[in-house]
């Protein structure tokens, strides 16, 4: 693993664990911070041992509380890496499964963070919002654009104009969230996602997500069932060894041995 300043990064079996660690201030992202991300998601992408991963933040106030203000004053709006803000909201070929750990805060930038993941585990004493009409700027991190798609224009709408912060039992019922529990019970629950996306065979998580990422940019339906066979994940999964471990594995009643490949 690289060594880092602002974030670390661990490998327990398949899941890469990647830590926003700047619990003094929130885990606000800092330039510094972007360009870290963007390094660990490149390696993470590139790794076929790396399955999925998980992105919490240190402390116990804060998942992320988006931009660091103070040093943007400092040193002024700096460009973010190539894949957009954290490294990670442009990153839209990214088939393998990220998963948000939420605990605290999880606010601008930090909930843009957690929206362009697939799965969102908070704690109860959480909170989401994009606040930055407050401070005079637009959530431009995918935040917008992301809360629309995942939840509905008019519940979008209330929380965006609104720069009102919601908690995570909200968050449940307005449906970006996956499960809420309470702080003690985040890693096991965590670890629970982790366990249960291990018993698939990753080239097909792979396909699905592409599939279904893909597919809602598909005029239709009928489109998206069509044009899947082409999708890049897709059709290495269809010519995979998985693919054939699969049913082997099932006709011999034995746990299936996938090699993602």
């Amino acid at each position: 693993m690289a060594d880092y300043e602002c974030i670390q990064v661990t490998r327990v079996g398949h899941v890469e664990q990647i830590l926003l660690n700047r619990p003094d201030a929130l885990n606000a992202i800092t330039p510094e911070m972007h360009e870290e991300l963007q390094t660990a998601f490149d390696a993470f992408a590139a790794d076929d041992a790396a399955y999925v991963a998980v992105i919490k933040g240190a402390g116990d106030r804060a998942f992320c509380a988006g931009s660091d203000l103070k040093s943007i004053a400092f040193a002024g709006a700096s460009r973010y890496p190539k894949n957009g803000y954290a490294g990670l909201i442009e990153r839209y070929d990214l088939t393998k499964p990220i998963i948000a750990a939420v605990d605290g805060f999880a606010l601008g930038g930090g909930f843009e963070i957690a929206l362009a993941c697939d799965i969102i585990v908070a704690t109860s004493r959480s909170s989401f919002g994009l606040p930055e009409p407050l401070v005079g700027a637009v959530a431009l991190g995918g935040g917008v654009h992301r809360l629309a798609r995942q939840i509905g224009l008019k519940q979008a709408m209330g929380m965006v104009l609104t720069a009102e912060r919601v908690d995570a039992n909200t968050g449940f019922d307005l449906g970006f969230v996956n499960e809420v529990v309470s702080t003690e019970d985040l890693d096991s629950a965590v670890d629970s996602w982790c366990e249960k996306i291990l018993k698939c065979a990753p080239l097909s998580i792979a396909a699905s997500k592409e599939a279904i990422m893909r597919g809602l940019d598909e005029p239709s339906l009928q489109a998206a069932m069509v044009n899947q066979e082409e999708y890049p994940a897709f059709h290495k999964w269809r010519r995979s060894e998985d693919a054939k471990e699969g049913p082997k594995a099932f006709a011999e009643k034995r746990t299936p041995n996938w090699q993602g490949r």
